[in-house]
């Protein structure tokens, strides 16, 4: 699929979900547009500042017109919250988990009073950055999301399960064993239950397709604005996945090829 038709189908998806949204009457981009744009954004997985020149050189005639570069991701994250239609509902199963992401090198921790990534132990090792927590159904889709500093146990996270509390059984590993922990939270001893190994994929192909391995942002409201395109993202594109392959046994690793 080319770039601009992909582009197309974005739009035509986020549109179709959003549907009548009321412009600012000094906007020059539609709610839809700018929501496209963050989801664009999320998959390029780069600095905004090289977003923004690959849009407005290649495919600014796509929109109605792109204000400048500041005003945009300022638009991009007043619109954060219309990600959350995105979001698909839970199954009787659902799996949680937390991944790492890095915002400076460890050395280089502590040397600005203003930096919000906190150290802390992912994956078997030492970051400086944030933890993104993920709640997926069986579908491999995201239910519910969260995210905090890496310093944070994952015991704060179950409250991304709680409200499904009577709704969906929730797989977890011994990370999760909080005192206040909803009911519906299982932990899984390690070895058992291997349909935990979905959130391992999932995981894997969101640092394969949005590199969200590493982020540029430098400001609590801009890194929770990406994560909440990231997460829409996800979503959006197993809904291509199961239009252009409706009988595929195995759909995830087909999102790799959307890597713009």
């Amino acid at each position: 699929m080319a770039t601009e038709d992909f582009l197309i189908w974005l739009f035509c998806v986020v549109d179709d979900r959003l549907g009548r949204r009321r412009k600012h009457p000094q906007a020059r981009l539609w709610p839809s547009e700018l929501v496209t744009i963050g989801l664009v954004f999320a998959l390029k997985g780069c600095s905004f500042r090289s977003f923004y020149r690959w849009l407005a050189r290649d495919h600014a005639g796509l929109f109605g017109g792109l204000p400048e570069r500041t005003r945009l991701l300022r638009a991009l994250r007043t619109h954060q919250h219309e990600a959350d239609h995105f979001l698909a509902d839970p199954t009787f199963f659902t799996v949680i988990d937390t991944y790492g992401i890095e915002l400076v090198h460890p050395w280089r921790y502590g040397r600005s009073p203003r930096q919000v990534g906190k150290k802390g132990f992912s994956n078997h090792r030492w970051i400086v950055g944030l933890k993104l927590c993920w709640l997926l159904n069986a579908r491999g889709e995201v239910v519910g999301w969260e995210w905090n500093t890496a310093n944070t146990a994952d015991q704060r996270f179950v409250s991304v399960a709680a409200p499904f509390e009577a709704v969906t059984i929730t797989l977890a590993d011994a990370g999760f064993n909080a005192v206040d922990r909803p009911a519906n939270l299982k932990l899984c001893a390690r070895g058992e239950w291997n349909e935990r190994m979905l959130v391992e994929t999932v995981f894997s192909l969101v640092h394969r397709v949005c590199r969200l391995k590493c982020l540029w942002h430098r400001a609590r409201p801009y890194l929770r604005m990406h994560l909440a395109y990231v997460a829409a993202l996800f979503n959006a594109l197993l809904a291509l996945n199961r239009q252009l392959a409706p009988h595929d046994p195995q759909p995830y690793p087909r999102i790799a090829q959307y890597a713009l």
